[in-house]
C-alpha cells in the first residue's frame, strides 16, 4: 500500500512541476526575445524517455504549442520507456502505440489501463511487425490520419524504409532513431527486409539508417533537423514552416560532435562498413 501511495505522490508531483515548467517556457517566449530563449540541448530531463528527451519535447511543445495532442510510436517496449509516455501520462495526449512483441504489447495494456492518470482512456496499443507495405494503412485504420503533434520511430532496422512509406500522417515534429556509427558524410541504410530482425543481423551494427540518409529523407518531406539529444543518435525533426525563429536548423556536424559518437565512430564503423550497406538520397 505504501508504494501504490508514495507512487501516486510522486506522478502528481511529476505533473505539478513540469505544469510549472510549461508555464515558465510559456511566459519566457513573451518576455524574450528567441536569442535569449534557452537553447534545446539545455532543457533535458528523463521521465519516461531513454534519455534526456521528455524535457526536450515539452520545451518544444511549450513553445510551438500544441494542436491535437496526437502522438504515434513506432516501437514502444513495454510503454514504460518511450518517448510518448511521459506526454500520455503527464500531459493528456492521444497516442498510438506499436509494437511487434506480444509480450510488450500486454505489458503496455497493463500499465496504461492501471495508471491513475490514465485507466480511464489508455492509448491504442497494437501488436504488429510494420513493413513498408503495411505501416500507413495500420495507422490509417487505426483512425490517426492528417496532422498530428509528434511521430516517434525507433525499430533498429527498416527505419529508412518505414519513414520513406508513412504518408497518411503529417506530424509536426518528428523524434527517431539514426545511427551514429555511421560518418554523418554517409547517407547509408541497411537493404531492407521485411523480416529484419537486429537480433539476427549478420553484425549489432549492421542496422538502421545514417543521420544524413534520414535529413535528406525528411527534407524531401519538409522537415529540418533541429536538435538531437547529448549522445547524438536521438535526432529530432520539425516541419520547416514551424518555429525558425526558436528552432533554427542545425548541422550533422553539431549533433555528432560528442564524445560517444567519436568513439564509436572510431572504433565500430570500422568492423562493418565492408557489410552491403544501400546509398539512399
Amino acid at each position: 500500500m505504501r508504494s501504490i501511495v508514495a507512487n501516486a505522490q510522486l506522478e502528481k508531483n511529476t505533473q505539478v512541476e513540469q505544469t510549472v515548467i510549461a508555464n515558465q517556457y510559456f511566459l519566457m517566449k513573451k518576455l524574450l526575445s528567441p536569442a535569449e530563449m534557452p537553447r534545446l540541448n539545455d532543457v533535458g530531463f528523463k521521465v519516461h524517455s531513454q534519455f534526456e528527451e521528455d524535457g526536450m519535447l515539452l520545451y518544444i511543445f511549450s513553445v510551438i504549442g500544441v494542436t491535437n495532442k496526437k502522438v504515434v510510436e513506432i516501437c514502444v517496449g513495454d510503454g514504460t520507456e518511450c518517448m510518448a509516455a511521459n506526454l500520455i501520462i503527464n500531459h493528456g495526449w492521444n497516442a498510438l502505440l506499436f509494437d511487434g512483441d506480444q509480450a510488450n504489447v500486454d505489458s503496455a495494456v497493463k500499465f496504461y489501463s492501471t495508471n491513475r492518470s490514465t485507466f480511464l482512456y489508455p492509448p491504442t496499443i497494437k501488436r504488429a511487425w510494420l513493413t513498408q507495405d503495411n505501416v500507413d494503412r495500420l495507422i490509417t485504420e487505426s483512425g490517426f490520419v492528417g496532422e498530428i503533434d509528434l511521430l516517434s520511430l525507433d525499430i533498429d532496422g527498416n527505419d529508412y524504409y518505414l519513414m520513406e512509406a508513412i504518408r497518411s500522417i503529417r506530424p509536426r515534429v518528428i523524434i527517431c532513431e539514426t545511427h551514429n556509427v555511421i560518418p554523418g558524410d554517409r547517407s547509408l541504410t541497411i537493404p531492407y527486409e521485411s523480416d529484419f530482425d537486429v537480433k539476427k543481423s549478420r553484425h549489432p551494427d549492421f542496422t538502421g539508417v545514417s543521420l544524413l540518409a534520414m535529413k535528406k529523407l525528411l527534407q524531401k518531406k519538409g522537415y529540418r533537423l533541429i536538435g538531437a539529444h547529448r549522445y547524438g543518435f536521438n535526432a529530432i525533426f520539425m516541419l520547416n514552416e514551424l518555429g525558425k525563429e526558436y528552432f533554427p536548423e542545425i548541422s550533422i556536424k553539431s549533433v555528432h560532435a560528442n564524445a560517444y559518437t567519436e568513439l564509436r565512430q572510431g572504433t565500430a564503423w570500422n568492423e562493418v562498413k565492408e557489410l552491403p550497406w544501400v546509398e539512399v538520397g
